[in-house]
């Protein structure tokens, strides 16, 4: 893996490159960051500082993030297969469509996301924080939710939610 600072990926993404794969970026600063479509497949951020920044319909399969800040964050229509963000603040972040199949997302903070119709099939969402999100039609097949906070969440119904007898509930017990 080649380490890039985040700078020159700005620069590059702006003259037209989208493809940034097997990356290691030690610090990924980017506020208000424009980067629709980009690929970040299978690259790895030490410490990304996002917020409010445009990521739709990137290909961010395999992306790790170690810290970081995506508060605010588009990831509309994202696909975030396989992608690790254990601890990340994703406070407020549109991730409506987005894959997340396999994601490992445990103990992050998702309060008031809204993932509506986003593929969950597999994730990892033990301790997650989903206190206001929107799981309208998000597919849980598989997903666990073991200590994730979803009581009083306004916008929470996982009657609307696809779940299966695979999907693990918040008390630890599989769906039924």
């Amino acid at each position: 893996m080649e380490t890039v600072d985040f700078q020159v990926i700005l620069e590059q993404y702006q003259s037209g490159e989208r493809q940034f794969h097997s990356v290691v970026i030690d610090e990924a600063d980017g506020f208000e960051c424009d980067l629709q479509r980009i690929e970040l497949i299978d690259a790895v951020i030490s410490n990304a500082y996002l917020p409010y920044g445009n990521l739709s319909r990137a290909n961010l399969r395999g992306l790790t993030i170690k810290r970081g800040n995506l508060g605010d964050v588009k990831l509309f229509s994202a696909d975030l297969t396989k992608a690790i963000l254990v601890e990340i603040n994703l406070i407020r972040v549109d991730l409506r469509y987005a894959c997340l199949e396999g994601a490992n997302l445990q103990g992050s903070d998702l309060s008031n996301a809204d993932l509506q119709e986003a593929n969950l099939r597999g994730a990892n969402l033990r301790g997650a924080n989903l206190k206001g999100a929107n799981l309208f039609q998000a597919q849980l097949e598989a997903t666990c939710l073991q200590g994730a906070a979803l009581f009083r969440a306004v916008n929470v119904d996982l009657s609307a939610a696809i779940c299966d007898r695979s999907t693990i509930m918040p008390d630890g017990h599989y769906y039924s």
